[in-house]
């Protein structure tokens, strides 16, 4: 016997036949739409197994799907819940994201021709705006930022002169001051 029985009205049913026949609603909606369709206790009733096996997921997908449904609703089982925070905390907040961009676009300590990824993660931690941060950090800070051509974030191979291919003729137009800032 399944401890969570799902229960579909007709309205539900035809919301979830027109998600599952135009494909719509994204990768995650997709296969909760066929699952509450096939375990509707009134409708097809499948195994757990069963479904699984059609619809390529696991048989604990659509044990939660279910658990979902019968505990918090259509709405949530079908679109999924959203986290209200992040899994982890940020690392730095937006004073010290402000100063690792304002320090980006300074002169480099002595000795170094540019900002690295690596250098400005060892300057803010020698700083102490935190107690260790991943290059990967600093990276993610700096691209939330628009690029300008006068401070390229870190360096600019294409030297901006970034090429378009117009229409079918294979033509590369040159696109000159596309990139700048937005002032």
């Amino acid at each position: 016997m399944k401890h969570f029985v799902v229960r579909l009205c007709e309205e539900e049913r035809d919301l979830l036949r027109a998600i599952a026949k135009k494909l719509k609603g994204g990768s995650r909606k997709f296969p909760r739409a066929n699952i509450l369709l096939m375990a509707d206790a009134d409708g097809p009733n499948w195994k757990d197994s069963q479904i699984a096996e059609a619809y390529g997921c696991s048989p604990q997908m659509v044990e939660n799907v279910r658990r979902r449904f019968v505990l918090s609703g259509f709405e949530e089982a079908l679109s999924g819940v959203v986290r209200q925070d992040p899994p982890t905390p940020k690392k730095l907040d937006g004073r010290q994201e402000a100063e690792v961009i304002a320090m980006r676009l300074g002169d480099p300590p002595n000795g170094y021709s540019k900002w690295s990824l690596r250098l400005l993660a060892r300057k803010v931690v020698e700083l102490e705006f935190v107690d260790s941060i991943s290059c990967e950090t600093v990276r993610g800070t700096l691209k939330k930022q628009p690029q300008c051509q006068e401070h390229p974030i870190l360096g600019d191979p294409a030297g901006s002169q970034l090429r378009v291919r117009k229409g079918g003729n294979r033509k590369h137009i040159p696109l000159r001051g596309a990139i700048g800032c937005l002032a």
